[in-house]
């Protein structure tokens, strides 16, 4: 059973489910995990979603607890390395872990300190939050998928976690296959994502017969190839699926890089295009679409 929550990272996916959570359970059985400074940052100017002021409960990464039943990682992913000192003290011999970042990598890397016992894979899907400064807006919460490493396997964890997301009505879906969903995910990213950053554009820009859209689905056709390679095997009816992902949401809402792009923040290009161009290399593969996105967004960083 799920009592305690912990989570570490108040972007845009920290704030909507932890106001989410707020709503449907004790207060002080939700932590918000941070530094000093950042606690001392979030009580002073406070975090509101939807309008709504978040009362949180902040706890020092420091301060020793109890574990928590369930840890979210919600951090970027460069964070992710300071997040797994940070959590030490919420993690216990049955906490369950799930992460919340983009890309294909964050679960094998929490895994190799916390163990692959405590984590169960998660994508977070069909959601347009868009945080500005310390407000938070959102129409479509979206969807929460998530299952075991192995496919076709549902532990007593994924129904205990099941069962706990049923009570914070928060939208979830089961999946038995999460290594195909998480890199149709990450597919779908490496093209709204780079697309939105390079060329300044809202999901409405991608939406419709467009230069951009044609961008994107080139980008996302490259991760296709790869995939293949990899033994995931995506196809054009993965691209179809995650085009209708993305159609419902609101037009004038921002993917998270171009967010970053906006507030002259260092995007994930990285963890995209750059994990896209490394894999290509492995694989003896040519990824020009990819190729042009990176270079676009690191010209783009370096006017900051």
């Amino acid at each position: 059973m799920i009592k305690t929550v912990s989570i570490i990272g108040m972007g845009a996916l920290g704030v909507l489910y932890g106001s989410q959570l707020l709503k449907h359970m004790p207060k002080h059985d939700l932590r918000i995990i941070a530094d000093k400074d950042r606690i001392i940052r979030y009580q002073r100017d406070k975090i509101f979603c939807n309008g709504e002021c978040c009362e949180f409960n902040y706890v020092d990464s420091t301060e020793t607890c109890e574990p928590a039943d369930l840890v979210i990682f919600s951090v970027k992913y460069s964070g992710l390395h300071e997040a797994l000192e940070a959590v030490k003290n919420q993690i216990g011999p049955d906490t369950t872990i799930i992460s919340l970042l983009n890309g294909i990598s964050s679960e094998s890397i929490i895994s190799k300190t916390y163990g692959e016992d405590k984590i169960l894979y998660c994508v977070a899907q069909g959601m347009d939050a868009v945080r500005t400064q310390n407000h938070l807006t959102y129409q479509h919460m979206g969807t929460l998928f998530f299952g075991d490493r192995n496919p076709g396997e549902i532990s007593l964890q994924t129904k205990s976690i099941a069962e706990f997301f049923t009570k914070m009505n928060i939208p979830y879906q089961i999946d038995s296959n999460m290594a195909k969903r998480m890199w149709g995910k990450f597919m779908l990213n490496v093209g709204v994502n780079q697309t939105a950053a390079a060329y300044v554009c809202n999901y409405g820009g991608v939406q419709k017969e467009s230069p951009e859209r044609e961008t994107m689905i080139s980008a996302m056709r490259e991760v296709v190839t790869l995939s293949e390679k990899a033994g995931i095997n995506l196809t054009e009816e993965d691209i179809n699926y995650w085009l209708k992902v993305i159609s419902p949401l609101n037009p004038k809402g921002k993917p998270s890089m171009q967010q970053d792009i906006e507030a002259k923040r260092h995007t994930e290009v990285e963890l995209f295009a750059g994990t896209v161009l490394s894999m290509a290399e492995k694989y003896g593969l040519d990824t020009p679409t990819n190729l042009a996105l990176y270079n676009k967004i690191l010209e783009i960083e370096s006017s900051f």
